[in-house]
């Protein structure tokens, strides 16, 4: 027997009303949490947006203090130039610093001296006060004769040494200008005690050194007046430096790159150019050696370059014995050797100083002393055998430099017939 399905809309009912109640219920939990995640959204919103507005008021009120800064800066700067640019300001009276230097403060700091005189205070000096003045000041470092004293510098002679491997520069051959010689003395020397010469004494010592050059005579006198008239030896030995006109250009132009080899070996060796004469030493010319067979090589050297040849002795004259000299002509003697003293010495135990010792020197070949460096001119005169007599001593006295052209002796010779008989005699009366 079947049943009528009405009896099943009841049920149905029920259950439509439970799941309808189910579904309103779930909704409504869903709208609330929508609802809380919103909100806190937006309160996390609000707050971004509160902490940028915070930042960007924190920039603003940084960049208006930056602006002024930048505005200070600037004011600033436009007072410095204006207080740099802008006249002094007129000031009534004076500080009370200082005072106005008088005519001979500023006298005693214009000191240069130029090469045509300007510059040159009043005054002058005489070749025989510059020699009592050089010997009292300058003679300890620079010889009785501008001679030069251990290492301190040789003031006279050298003349025509220039262009030598060892050139002699001095006042006299070297320095261009007698304003440099004055300049420098009145103001530097004497050593230790820069500043004390007066300018009369700087006029006599510059005229004495001279007269140790050969370039003035016993009686000559320094002045203001004559001072730019005298002209240097080696006034003409220096020349203007036009390299940057003449050469600069030339040294940055573009290197030739043509005609160039195509290899480059070594064909020769350095010590094939060096020819060894028998007497020693060596000249620069090329030897017909060749690199075949080449030497060996020790710690003494090349074992082709043969030792030097010893050189041979020199052949020493005796002076012939002379009747011994009137009293008073070597007392004479005696008195002008002292000019001589400080390079030279006689007698028992003489020695070589800056000169060689004399004993023996009439009939004495020339450079011939034992020990001593002889400049190259009197070397060339012991090879050529030339003797010391009486007539040759007289004339390389009376004008060393004229008679021995290079010699580095400074002596600017004697001036007087008498003086010469005098030291002849006297050197005579010293033999070996």
């Amino acid at each position: 027997m079947s049943k009528s399905p009405n009896i099943f809309i009841p049920a149905l009912a029920g259950t439509a009303g439970i799941l309808g109640v189910a579904f309103a219920v779930t909704s409504r939990d869903y709208g609330a949490d929508k609802i809380r995640a919103l909100e806190t959204r937006m309160g996390q919103v609000e707050a971004q947006a509160s902490a940028a507005s915070e930042k960007a008021s924190v920039e603003a009120q940084r960049a208006a203090e930056l602006e002024l800064k930048i505005a200070e800066v600037q004011a600033a700067a436009s007072q410095r130039v204006a207080s740099l640019t802008a006249p002094a300001p007129a000031v009534e009276g004076t500080y009370g610093i200082g005072r106005p230097a008088l005519d001979e403060e500023v006298a005693a700091w214009d000191v240069d001296v130029l090469p045509d005189g300007r510059g040159l205070p009043a005054g002058g000096g005489d070749v025989f006060t510059g020699e009592e003045v050089f010997a009292e000041k300058c003679a300890s470092c620079h010889g009785d004769f501008a001679e030069g004293v251990d290492n301190w510098p040789v003031l006279a002679g050298g003349f025509d040494t220039l262009a030598d491997e060892d050139p002699v520069k001095t006042v006299g051959s070297y320095w261009p200008y007698l304003s440099t010689a004055w300049d420098y003395i009145h103001r530097s020397m004497p050593f230790g005690e820069a500043g004390t010469l007066t300018a009369d004494e700087t006029y006599a010592i510059v005229a004495y050194i001279l007269y140790s050059n050969d370039l003035v005579d016993d009686n000559f006198e320094l002045t203001r007046e004559n001072f730019a008239d005298f002209n240097m030896y080696n006034m003409d030995g220096f020349t203007v430096d036009d390299r940057p006109e003449q050469e600069y250009a030339a040294w940055r132009a573009e290197p030739c790159m043509e005609n160039c080899k195509d290899e480059v070996q070594v064909t020769m060796r350095s010590v094939f150019l060096v020819d060894t004469p028998p007497e020693g030493g060596s000249d620069s010319v090329m030897n017909p050696a060749s690199i075949d067979g080449l030497p060996s090589f020790t710690a003494a050297g090349p074992s082709f370059i043969p030792e030097a040849a010893p050189k041979p002795a020199p052949v020493v004259q005796k002076a012939a014995v002379t009747q011994p000299a009137a009293p008073d002509l070597m007392e004479a003697g005696e008195k002008v050797f002292k000019k001589c003293k400080a390079c030279h010495q006689v007698g028992e135990g003489a020695k070589n100083r800056s000169g060689p010792h004399l004993n023996g020197l009439i009939g004495r070949t020339m450079g011939s002393v034992d020990g001593f460096a002889y400049s190259s001119v009197f070397a060339a005169a012991l090879d050529e055998g030339r003797i010391w007599d009486e007539a040759a001593l007289a004339e390389f006295l009376a004008k060393p430099k004229t008679y021995m052209k290079g010699t580095k002796m400074s002596f600017s010779g004697l001036k007087k017939d008498e003086d010469l008989a005098a030291i002849t005699a006297y050197l005579k009366s010293y033999g070996e």
